[in-house]
């Protein structure tokens, strides 16, 4: 039986603010009449429309919400977010995003954003994530509870059938708006959704029982390989550049090397790889020889590897490079693409008044570069001093060299030359730099 009292009891016990993400469709407004009727929730109770902008009675389905709200004694909030499709873009998805970015924005620690998802959504997820080839974690589908920003993302009525829920509402006499979108077979949902589960439910009734519950367990195997995996990556993982340790990737089995790379992805925010991507990673940079420089790009991040060590990036580092620029030194602070570069006093560095009396450039690699460096003999490539340091090619490509009055005199925060170190006491200026 649907009651208040069970999407209560979905709360943790330090909830502060709860917010409802209210469509203004059925399942949202049953939610919202569900909990909006306990008395002492409803102050800590914000009822949240997202405005896509995508229909044209979008303004009016606000309204709707906003007077549905007052009416029950929430707050309200709406948000306008742009969801306009691209190319190659799916509408759903860029919808979906779009209201979780939304969302996140909003909650605090120990609030939480609950979801009207109900079981026919679940089953719904769960045959679209097999469609789409998808390994257990996809075939988990929706969990009942999950982090979002700094709260708590809750879906009270997953194990809920759509028949409890319309009996609800129409006992209650609720009002609610239809997105015309719904009955769009363009969609892929609502094609699974309008023309084929009504064809399996009518040959298998209990389907979205019998469909969660497969959820559920694909849920727990996923749990169970994420134990594994967050043991076995612990042990390869750099947190300092989020580089895995390539060698003893290597030693592991072919099915652990995948599962790893995925939790990788996990860990890195990523989306999840396809099979056949992680197989090319393995494959075209992992088991490339140690003097190659393969590279793996696609529109979401790129692969590298350096030495042993395997890289994934959201930009192509390479993509940050940028022509040479003149420090006017009215600031302290030079906000280049992927970096900040700043100066500040110190103790030993290089003078102050070489520093005030020169015209400064920020430049970045040629090739050929050399400094002379204080306890060392004779000039020094930055090719060598860069190998030395173990910094990958595409960083040295990125670091900023300072140049006074066209000689070379420091390299970020790396080096000073020795022709412009100085230890003046409070008088000399040092540099900090620091990626974005």
């Amino acid at each position: 039986m649907l009651t208040s009292q069970r999407v209560v009891s979905s709360l943790p016990a330090d909830t502060r603010k709860i917010f409802i993400a209210y469509s203004g469709g059925k399942d949202s407004h049953v939610l919202l009449d569900l909990l909006s009727s306990i008395t002492e929730i409803k102050p800590k109770i914000t009822a949240v429309h997202v405005n896509h902008g995508l229909q044209a009675k979008a303004d009016d389905w606000a309204m709707h919400c906003q007077t549905i709200a007052l009416n029950h004694g929430v707050a309200f909030q709406c948000i306008k977010v742009n969801a306009h499709k691209h190319k190659r873009q799916s509408l759903e998805e860029i919808a979906r995003n779009a209201r979780y970015q939304a969302f996140c924005t909003l909650l605090a620690e120990n609030d939480v954003l609950l979801l009207a998802q109900h079981r026919e959504d679940q089953m719904e997820t769960l045959l679209l994530q097999l469609f789409r080839g998808a390994g257990v974690q996809g075939l988990a589908a929706m969990p009942v509870s999950s982090t979002l920003g700094k709260g708590r993302m809750i879906r009270p009525l997953l194990d809920v059938s759509q028949a409890s829920i319309n009996e609800y509402a129409i006992k209650h006499n609720l009002h609610w708006v239809e997105d015309p979108s719904n009955k769009d077979n363009d969609f892929d949902r609502n094609f699974l959704r309008n023309q084929i589960l009504p064809q399996l439910k009518q040959r298998w009734p209990a389907l979205d029982k019998t469909v969660s519950r497969s959820a559920r367990h694909c849920a727990n195997s996923y749990l169970l390989n994420e134990s594994l995996a967050k043991k076995l990556f612990e042990n390869i993982y750099y947190k300092d550049d989020g580089s895995l340790n390539i060698q003893q990737l290597l030693e592991l089995t072919d099915k652990e090397q995948h599962l790893l790379i995925r939790y990788w992805f996990d860990t890195l925010q990523l989306r999840m790889p396809s099979e056949k991507t992680i197989i090319k990673i393995i494959e075209e940079v992992v088991k490339a020889k140690q003097s190659a420089n393969p590279l793996l790009k696609t529109k979401s991040y790129c692969i590298r590897r350096y030495r042993n060590k395997l890289f994934c990036f959201k930009t192509d580092p390479l993509d940050l490079a940028e022509p040479e620029r003149y420090w006017d030194k009215k600031s302290n602070r030079l906000d280049l693409k992927g970096s900040i570069l700043s100066v500040c006093d110190a103790s030993e560095g290089i003078s102050k008044a070489k520093w005030n009396n020169s015209e400064v450039w920020i430049k970045f690699r040629s090739g050929s570069e050399k400094i002379k460096l204080s306890g060392r003999q004779g000039h020094h490539s930055l090719k060598k001093l860069f190998q030395e340091q173990e910094i990958p090619p595409w960083e040295r490509a990125l670091i900023p060299l300072i140049y006074l009055n066209g000689n070379l005199a420091a390299v970020a925060d790396l080096w000073i030359s020795a022709d412009y170190i100085s230890d003046a006491k409070n008088g000399c200026v040092q540099f900090n730099w620091f990626k974005k």
